[in-house]
């Protein structure tokens, strides 16, 4: 690498008016992430007609700093009133929110923005300096490879499935036969049902707000009028030097984690956040604490989470191939300004590229920023009275279910999801495992299909694939940890 070219393509960056920019899409990325229902796609996306006419550089900057924020922006819903804002942040629910009844979410606020800071920073100093490199080996990921790395994601389900494994795979077992409702993607063919709302699968925002936000307000009605309130401490904006010290592994490994999944096509932060804090919770002293409101579980989904921006733009500008819905939107606003993402780009616009990397680390420094200015804030949402918080938080989710596609059937479907996960919660059976079926089943189903349609239905081909036995290997190592830590738990509980 040329550091001095790299230097010159950094330096733009530091303008004033670019710096106000990725500052001003970092914090509108907060705020956006922080809605349920309203994505950072949507969020990217909304924004692009306006970089129209700007220089690249400064229109880069805003939208990158919409992505960087808008990932952490997901944590605050998921830690403050049990609702990811985004689909990344689900993972961070099963830590966040615990701590956050605690009367801690001031605390549990601070490790996920210094969580998702290192995520975000592990993940942009990795595409700066490792990109060729792991985009030739996310190159290399076909419809087997996608199969095994679902199968792995699958693999998680039993270090989520709380206090009873049975339940947990009941669970799992409910949200992959909800998955395949819908229009069969390879033949077709209608199944289960031929409502139109179904026709492209379940609508998958508004059955994470119902699962998750709709369910609360449901088994909180009881306790809306009697004012209840809950109140947050804030010591300080960010982690203390031993909640550091506790999250500091698994921020790391999370950074990575979520680089590598966020790198290959298709994958997201959602699969990164479970797979990071299955690893988390696997190589604990005390996993038995995991899901009680523990700082390695917020720390391991954030930091996943965060690393998936800087790997899935990779893929991007190595390729020309986005590594996720955000990164797709990017594209079309590169296109729009002449710059064809791509190899030829590395020959080309090398000094745009080297502009992109400092774009993003500027970014998470403005996002760091936002959240600082914001933790004190946020903290406040969760101190209003039940009667006035929890009919907000209805309103709320089915604005955000609505939004989606402006689809009243969403809503509808949200308030049923609402009331299933209600149900299952009162009898103890985790969400968890519902919303990653619901994530992984849909891509384990359709790349199988084409891996044997491929290989002419001979499935002992994919023993033969190292990036498969490799895949499969990590399922059949995290099923086994997973069940000898479900034994763990239950010794100690007993």
């Amino acid at each position: 690498m040329d550091m001095a070219l790299l230097l010159s393509g950094i330096a733009p960056v530091f303008a004033p008016m670019n710096l106000a920019l990725i500052f001003i899409g970092a914090a509108g990325g907060v705020l956006i992430g922080s809605i349920p229902g309203l994505t950072s796609t949507m969020g990217i996306a909304l924004l692009v007609p306006f970089t129209y006419g700007m220089p690249i550089i400064p229109s880069t900057g805003l939208l990158l700093g919409i992505f960087c924020g808008a990932m952490y922006g997901g944590s605050i819903a998921a830690i403050l009133i049990r609702t990811p804002g985004t689909p990344a942040a689900a993972a961070t629910i099963l830590d966040g929110y615990p701590m956050g009844q605690r009367g801690e979410a001031g605390r549990a606020l601070s490790i996920a923005l210094f969580a998702s800071f290192c995520g975000g920073l592990i993940g942009a100093l990795t595409m700066t300096f490792l990109s060729p490199f792991i985009s030739r080996l996310a190159l290399k990921f076909g419809p087997a490879e996608f199969f095994t790395l679902a199968l792995f994601g699958l693999s998680v389900i039993i270090s989520i499935s709380g206090k009873s494994l049975t339940k947990g795979l009941i669970s799992a077992f409910f949200g992959l036969l909800i998955a395949t409702v819908g229009m069969d993607k390879t033949s077709a063919y209608l199944r289960f049902t031929k409502l139109p709302g179904f026709y492209e699968g379940i609508p998958f925002i508004p059955g994470l707000i119902g699962l998750f936000a709709v369910s609360e307000v449901y088994a909180n009605i009881e306790n809306i009028l009697t004012g209840e309130r809950i109140t947050a401490k804030i010591s300080g904006v960010l982690p203390g030097l031993q909640d550091i010290k506790k999250i500091l592994r698994a921020t790391i490994t999370g950074g990575f984690i979520g680089t590598f999944i966020g790198s290959i096509p298709g994958a997201g932060g959602d699969i990164a956040a479970f797979v990071s804090y299955s690893e988390a919770k696997r190589t604990s002293r005390h996993p038995e604490k995991f899901g009680t409101g523990v700082p390695e579980g917020i720390a391991a989904a954030e930091s996943a989470n965060n690393g998936c921006s800087g790997g899935a733009m990779i893929p991007l500008l190595s390729l020309g191939v986005p590594g996720d819905s955000n990164t797709a939107v990017l594209m079309g606003a590169f296109i729009m300004q002449g710059f064809q993402p791509g190899p030829m780009m590395y020959v080309e616009h090398l000094d745009v590229v080297y502009a992109v990397f400092a774009s993003l680390i500027v970014a998470n420094a403005a996002m760091l920023l936002a959240g600082i200015a914001g933790v004190r804030l946020f903290t406040k949402i969760i101190s209003i009275e039940r009667k006035l918080l929890i009919p907000a938080i209805l309103v709320l989710s089915l604005v955000g279910s609505y939004a989606i596609n402006h689809n009243m059937f969403d809503v509808y479907f949200a308030l049923a999801m609402g009331l299933a996960g209600y149900l299952l919660q009162k009898y103890e059976f985790p969400l968890s495992p519902i919303l990653l079926a619901l994530i992984l089943g849909p891509m384990s189903e359709s790349n199988l299909r084409r891996f044997m349609q491929i290989d002419d239905g001979q499935f002992w081909r994919l023993f033969t694939k190292p990036i498969c036995v490799i895949f499969i290997i990590l399922a059949a190592a995290s099923m086994i940890s997973s069940v000898l830590n479900q034994r763990k738990i239950k010794k100690q509980a007993g």
